[in-house]
């Protein structure tokens, strides 16, 4: 079993940052690629940001020069920084996770943060 327990979301001013972390626990044999999600009242989960087992990274349109991804592999970890935010970010983030074990892809999801961005 994989556990992933996400922290840092909160309610921020238009403008203010947020640190994202999602820290991956249990029986894990080689993560792939890391990355965040998000969803907005009624609309679909989109992908905001993956980083690869090599560190390159992939954004959204929307929240490239905004947001940074990392991750800290001898922590099994992954960071979202998020800066400049808007009213537009606000959603749940869920941070997902790729593990391959015995030639088969398994993707883990956290249970999710709220992040509001409001005056």
């Amino acid at each position: 079993q994989v556990q992933l327990v996400e922290s840092g979301g909160g309610l921020v001013q238009p403008g203010g940052s947020l640190r994202l972390s999602c820290a991956a626990s249990g029986t894990i044999f080689s993560i792939t690629t890391m990355g965040w999600y998000r969803q907005a009242p009624g609309k679909e989960r989109e992908l905001v940001s993956s980083i690869t087992s090599g560190g390159v990274t992939n954004y959204a349109d929307s929240v490239k020069g905004r947001f940074t991804c990392s991750r800290d592999n001898a922590r099994n970890t992954v960071y979202l920084q998020m800066n400049s935010l808007k009213p537009e970010d606000t959603a749940v983030y869920y941070c997902n996770v790729r593990i391959l074990k015995m030639g088969f892809y398994n993707d883990y999801w956290g249970q999710g943060t709220q992040v509001t961005v409001s005056s």
